[in-house]
């Protein structure tokens, strides 16, 4: 067949001729690119950034503070702050270990949580790793929220040890002019003289510092070395102050209450979660 079949001239049809047909020329490098058949016609976009982060509003929200829709109006107007900063951006995302603060106090979307461990000795109290075994490794099963003991027991002191991500409980622990009394049940390496229990019940300076328990007795059936103490300090370091002010080392350190919880039906090494009621009654506290 001949090339210039269906033309009106002769030479190669040159896209200059009248009418609404116009021929394409290719230059060099801008041929049409044919799309593969095994590429999608609508390619999903592509996911960034953290998945663990969290919109600043159903953070709040999941707080338990308000709505996502109210929580956009309490950012608007400045009450939510991250990390100290306040913070009025829609749509700001909160990284893990970010701390979010609702009108001055601190909020969690976790759920709270409360448990009560009965302390075996050789767990040192703390969170950081590296240090052995800890009271973390025995409520590590307890629950997914990110709890910590209020307090502390010495590794070889035993006992109850309440843990919580609730800042409210833990700030009543921490108070310094309530705070919670936790009942030690104490040995000694020698008899507890009496004029000395009454000087420890009466309130003493050690090193300019005023030291003071809320209740100090002998045991009913046991030696004078065994004593009950209560206690208000969250530490156990004050209970060793004391009897090394009076010349006592402690042989025994024994939580044996804190407020009205007890280790009733909780073995050494054992937690449990507070009830509702036990819970309710801590916060009357």
């Amino acid at each position: 067949m001949n090339r210039q079949q269906g033309s009106k001239g002769k030479g190669k049809p040159s896209g200059r001729g009248s009418g609404n047909t116009r021929s394409t020329s290719y230059a060099r490098g801008n041929a049409p690119i044919k799309k593969s058949n095994t590429e999608p016609k609508n390619p999903a976009p592509k996911k960034s950034g953290n998945p663990d982060e969290i919109r600043l509003n159903k953070y709040v929200a999941n707080a338990g503070m308000c709505s996502r829709r109210e929580a956009d109006v309490h950012i608007a107007t400045g009450l939510v702050a991250v990390n100290g900063k306040v913070i009025t951006e829609m749509g700001y995302k909160v990284k893990p270990g970010d701390e979010v603060r609702y009108d001055g106090a601190r909020i969690n979307p976790e759920k709270k949580a409360y448990v009560l461990l009965n302390k075996p000795k050789g767990f040192a109290t703390t969170t950081s790793e590296g240090k052995g075994r800890t009271v973390m490794d025995l409520v590590a099963n307890a629950t997914n929220s990110r709890i910590k003991p209020i307090g502390r027991l010495g590794r070889n002191s035993k006992g109850l040890l309440l843990f919580t991500n609730d800042d409210a409980i833990t700030a009543k622990f921490t108070n310094s002019k309530h705070g919670v009394p936790r009942l030690f049940h104490v040995e000694l390496d020698k008899n507890l003289k009496l004029e000395d229990l009454k000087r420890i019940q009466d309130g003493f300076k050690s090193e300019g510092k005023l030291i003071e328990v809320e209740e100090i007795s002998y045991i009913d059936g046991a030696s004078k070395k065994e004593v009950g103490l209560k206690i208000k300090n969250t530490g156990n370091t004050i209970i060793r102050t004391i009897f090394e002010h009076f010349k006592y080392d402690i042989i025994s350190l024994d939580c044996v209450a804190i407020g009205h919880l007890t280790k009733k039906d909780i073995p050494r090494g054992s937690w449990k979660h507070l009830t509702e009621q036990e819970l309710n009654t801590l916060k009357m506290l």
